[in-house]
């Protein structure tokens, strides 16, 4: 029941509120029905069904043998078919909700029929029509000759997804098509019927039975304007009736409509004389496919009724299929593949046997996306068409003119007349993931399939627009598309997108996997205004799926110079193509583009996108909005970085120690191996470590072993960071601990012998200065952490108890160096595993979470959603990576389900972590998440991460706001009660801030100098901010929470624990902190606040400001 109910609770998160509505009201009344009539107003009382002997044991039906067999042999599990069985009811209608579209549809059907009539006019002349009422139609050009006049319909009947049964939630829409006379050349049909549905909307606005009005356009085509009506008072939101006005049966010839026929006369659109006759006008099949679509929505309703009536699942089919798409965002907008394709899709595949009329809706679900998977229709188009008549184009002629051929029943019709290829690739490659982890058992196939929204921006790895369309306009004039733009009656949008996407695809050839665009939405406005401009329609998106080995190459290789497609080379790229010899002796045509670093080498597609958009189809650099940029710059340098290359050279120079480690000398124990374990080894430091040349003037120096330190009143020196790595080599405890610290002696002595490195020998470990970097090596034996687990008790006995020393030298010493290999062995594979992890941890820095979501934590996290990337790919840029981390810190059922699921979880899911990550190497106990975070943590976290991801999807996607990741790394603050304001001076990683200050303070390190080897060695791992949160804790844990970014944070926030403030009775060993009351004979004592506000300014002398008491949030 707990799992049902949770698909109820995510299809309810995608469903509109008017579902939740229905619910409310029909609840009372099952309430009523389901009471006992002598309950006597009190609440029912429910007991078992007792069932006889024969009952209990009676075998199952054949139905009900069925329904096993089917689960069994279709599902992972049965779970997976009542997930499916629920989300069919979610999306379904419920009677009431049908009640109330049939008795608006009768309202409207009467109203409409009623219309009276008006006298005959040109159809230019508008003066019949009242000022408050719109035409929904661009009249360009504005002359054209015939005549109109208002008459009632001929018929008016519904069409589409509501008869048949088909229609769903949350987006409910009922089609009625009106009949009216009309006439076809010179966009008269087009221009009569929007005039008709003007004077619908002008008559109908006096009537009360009719709530709001509004125009639109049946899938963003202008030359099919539709009136929107809703029924008044509350369920205004509920549905929208659709009105089309179409011409009666039979009233064209569909042959008329040829997609080698001409219907737009050039003299006519372009007020120009011309010479061409009628025979030499290009052809405008987009503009006969509009047409020809409005005579033919009865006939597909009685084609698909007569093919869904044979199948029992072909409504649930559609319905599952239509959630599938609206997930993918690929179901409304002009070339969508919308519900009524769905539809046909099915009726294709049930017509030519691929699928049977027995099969559940599952099952026509899995065959819709296989076949989809499978088939390229831009290629080999499918057609419904049995027995098509002569004059029936052919199936290579629709290819000619169309990109996407799916032919309707009529063998007239390309139905995806609008769709571009690349849409299309699109739907093929969402459909070809979702079939790859269809059957994966490891994988929620359910919820990646059918409740997991794929905005653009969280799917493509770059995404950029287009922001001022009106240079369209000018993209058509380069491109010569007059033509195209006729067909498509002025929209120059639409005419010039096929080519642009064409121009991208060539330009990017293998850098990516797929192009997708955006669909420019369904118009809506109002019946007083005019319709708006094609410019006025949001910004076109553009989302690239890179190849992660070509995406950053800075290098575009051509034909050799000799070769004939030279030319074409030159052509495509311009000025920018030249020509190179190669070591290989060939000498070719080439382009090269600018990239130092890593950072820039991620944003070649954007040099190549403004290249050709501005060199073939004028668009300027300006009107191109860029969603890819680096968001993490390395601060003060020359070449922007993202930190690759600061950590590669730590890994170079760790590799270099490590083979030194290995060939040295005279040691008395063999190293058997030499592990790093530091984030910096495996790519995912925050800020890398940056080799640093010392500047001896600002520190003293230690007398014994010469090592440099802080002088007095000078900034908190540079922090170093030394980077661990531990070697393991060969049963007492003290005696590991003697032969441990007089190894690092001996290593250190041959280090400085042989490569003269500065050496400082501690008992748990050995620092090296090399390169400019600390190294910090930890010789660890494998048997130690059993050795501290073991003890003899007073009677002999050896004792085995786990404990926090053993636990934490396993971690440090086996644990974290396999995690560095195994995260740096993905790094290698996926080149911005590193830059996500950055990414997020520096997110969870600012947001003052890492102290309860670890460094290992953030790093395992990034990791699934590139080891289990469903129902995506895995990420192939650092912003898409954030933005799913984000999405899965802020959705994830944290509650009931490991981030990588096992069989037990469930059955201990109390004793263990809140947030339960199971590894390969660790399936149990989640050890990387056992200390933290608390329940109450997590709570914020995913909070924090919910509203973080609405924000910057939104900035990213909106084209009037600046791009800038910084505005969700700023904590909110007003939800803590004290705030401790430090120093600047004495914040040794105040350049890593946030917001960092335009002061800055020299800390001894000289700038764009040379690393450094031998000399003193620096002040290695001293932070103020991190030792005076240390001493805090340990004094003040009992009674708060401590916060504070760890990268330059300037504030510790300091969070009250609740019951920490609850009076206790007098002891005299628990007086830290605490004032003493006396009630009566009753001694309690309760926190002294102002004692302990005085010793947080004492134990930060120097290193604090101030201290900002929220008092009015205070409520002990």
């Amino acid at each position: 029941m707990k799992n049902k109910q949770t698909v109820a609770d995510d299809a309810a998160e995608m469903i509109p509120s008017e579902s939740h509505e229905e619910q409310e009201n029909e609840a009372p009344s099952k309430a009523k029905r389901s009471k006992p009539e002598d309950a006597g107003g009190e609440e029912s009382v429910y007991h078992p069904v007792k069932l006889s002997r024969s009952d209990l044991y009676k075998p199952p039906s054949a139905e009900e043998l069925n329904q096993l067999k089917e689960a069994e042999s279709l599902f992972h599990c049965s779970l997976l078919k009542m997930q499916m069985e629920e989300l069919l009811k979610e999306v379904a209608l419920s009677e009431r909700k049908k009640q109330q579209i049939d008795s608006f549809i009768q309202t409207v059907t009467k109203l409409i029929q009623t219309v009276p009539e008006s006298p005959e006019v040109e159809v230019s002349d508008l003066s019949w029509l009242s000022s408050e009422v719109k035409v929904p139609f661009l009249l360009v050009p504005k002359a054209t000759k015939g005549k109109f006049h208002m008459v009632p319909p001929a018929s008016v009947d519904l069409i589409g997804s509501y008869p048949l049964g088909t229609c769903t939630k949350p987006r409910i829409r009922v089609d009625l098509a009106v009949t009216i006379p009309a006439d076809v050349v010179n966009q008269r049909y087009p221009r009569k019927r929007a005039l008709y549905l003007a004077g619908l909307a002008q008559y109908l606005a006096s009537s009360s039975e009719i709530g709001t009005m509004r125009y639109s356009c049946l899938h963003g085509n202008r030359l099919r304007p539709v009136l929107l009506l809703t029924p008044p008072g509350k369920d205004s939101s509920s549905f929208t009736v659709n009105v089309h006005a179409c011409p009666p049966p039979g009233f064209f010839k569909p042959s008329r409509f040829h997609p080698q026929k001409n219907n737009i006369r050039t003299e006519w659109y372009t007020g120009l004389q011309n010479s061409q006759s009628e025979g030499t006008e290009p052809p405008t099949p987009h503009y006969n496919s509009s047409v020809l679509g409005d005579l033919l929505p009865r006939p597909h309703l009685q084609f698909l009724s007569a093919v869904g009536s044979q199948c029992f699942a072909f409504a649930d089919g559609v319905a599952l299929l239509k959630v599938w798409l609206r997930q993918r965002e690929l179901d409304q907008g002009t070339g969508c593949f919308n519900g009524f394709l769905a539809s046909m899709l099915l009726a294709y595949l049930l017509n030519s046997r691929r699928i049977s009329n027995s099969m559940t809706a599952y099952q026509l679900l899995r065959n819709s996306l296989n076949f989809l998977a499978s088939t390229d229709l831009t290629v080999n188009g499918i057609s419904l068409a049995k027995d098509p008549d002569s004059s029936a184009p052919s199936m290579e002629e629709f290819h000619n003119v169309f990109q996407v051929v799916f032919v309707d029943p009529s063998g007239h019709l390309n139905m995806c007349a609008d769709m571009t290829a690349c849409t299309y690739k699109q739907l093929q490659h969402e459909a070809s993931v979702s079939m790859q982890f269809w059957d994966n058992p490891t994988v929620d196939g359910f919820h990646s399939l059918l409740m997991t929204p794929k905005p653009m921006i969280r799917t493509s790895d770059h995404v950029f627009q287009l922001c001022e369309l009106v240079k369209l306009q000018s993209s058509c004039k380069k491109l010569d598309l007059l033509s195209e733009l006729m067909d498509h009656s002025g929209n120059y949008v639409h005419t010039a997108l096929p080519f642009i996407l064409s121009l991208l695809q060539q330009g990017l050839g293998q850098r990516i996997s797929l192009l997708t665009h955006s669909l420019s939405p369904d118009p809506e406005w109002s019946v007083e205004s005019e319709a708006p401009k094609h410019k006025a329609q949001p910004p076109l998106c553009f989302g690239l799926l890179l190849k992660p080995e070509l995406a950053a190459s800075v290098l575009e290789r051509g034909p050799p110079a000799d070769s004939p497609k030279s030319a074409e080379f030159r052509q495509l790229w311009g000025s920018r193509s030249e020509l190179r010899r190669f070591q290989d002796g060939a000498i070719t045509e080439a382009v090269l583009w600018d990239g130092k670093s890593m950072c820039q080498k991620r944003l070649v597609p954007r040099q190549i996108i403004t290249h050709l958009l501005q060199l073939h189809a004028d668009i300027p650099e300006s009107a191109i909005r860029y969603v890819g940029r680096c968001w993490m710059t390395s601060s003060k340098r020359e070449v922007p970085s993202t930190g690759e290359e600061e950590s590669l050279l730590v890994v170079q120079s760790y590799d270099d120690l490590s083979r030194k480690l290995w060939r040295l000398e005279g040691l008395p124990l063999s190293i058997t191996a030499v592990q790093g374990a530091h984030p910096a080894l495996r790519y995912t430091q925050v800020f890398p470590p940056v080799p640093l040349k010392m500047d001896y003037s600002f520190f003293d120096k230690e007398k014994t072993s010469r090592s440099l330190v802080p002088k007095e009143g000078k900034p908190c020196p540079a922090y170093i960071t030394p980077i661990t790595g531990s070697g393991k080599w060969p049963h007492d405890r003290l005696a590991i601990r003697h032969i441990r610290t007089a190894f690092h002696i001996l290593m250190g002595e041959l280090l400085k012998k042989h490569h003269n490195y500065t050496c400082k020998p501690c008992p748990t470990h050995l620092d090296v200065w090399k390169d400019g970097l600390v190294f910090r090596i930890q010789v660890a034996y494998h048997r130690e952490p059993q050795v501290l687990r073991e003890s003899v008790n007073a009677e002999g006995l050896l004792v085995v108890r786990d404990n926090e020393e053993a636990q934490a030298l396993e971690m440090a010493t086996n644990h974290k160096p396999i995690l560095t290999s195994t995260l740096h062995g993905l790094q290698q594979e996926h080149p911005c595993f590193g830059a996500v992890c950055r990414l997020a941890k520096r997110w969870l820095g600012a947001q003052l979470f890492s102290e309860d979501i670890t460094e290992d934590t953030a790093d395992l996290l990034v990791a699934s959603l590139f080891l289990q990337p469903a129902p995506f790919t895995p990420p192939g840029s650092p912003q898409v990576g954030f933005l799913r981390f984000l999405h899965l810190l802020a959705s994830f059922d944290w509650r009931n389900n490991p981030l990588i699921i096992k069989n037990d979880f469930m059955a201990s899911r109390e004793s263990l972590p809140v947030m339960f990550i199971a590894t390969p190497k660790e399936t149990k106990q989640s050890m990387w998440t056992k200390k933290g975070p608390t329940v109450q943590m997590l709570q914020r976290v995913v909070m924090v991460a919910a509203e973080s991801l609405k924000l910057l999807e939104h900035q990213l996607m909106d084209s009037n706001q600046t791009q800038d990741v910084r505005v969700v790394m700023r904590p909110p603050l007003d939800a803590y009660d004290v705030l401790i304001q430090l120093n600047p001076k004495q914040v040794p990683l105040l350049v890593q801030a946030v917001d960092p200050p335009t002061v800055t303070f020299s800390r001894g390190a000289i700038a764009g100098s040379a690393a450094q080897t031998g000399g003193a060695l620096p002040v290695v791992d001293y932070n103020p901010v991190t030792l005076y949160l240390a001493e805090l804790r340990e004094a003040f844990g009992d009674l708060a929470l401590f916060f504070c970014d760890p990268h330059g944070g300037t504030v510790i926030a300091v969070l009250w624990k609740p019951k920490a403030f609850m009076p206790t009775p007098f002891k005299t060993s628990q007086l830290s902190a605490r004032s003493v009351e006396v009630t009566g004979d009753e001694a309690k004592t309760i926190p002294n606040v102002e004692a302990i506000l005085e010793d947080f300014c004492v134990m930060g002398k120097g290193l604090i400001k101030s201290v900002e008491a929220r008092t009015e949030k205070w409520s002990f």
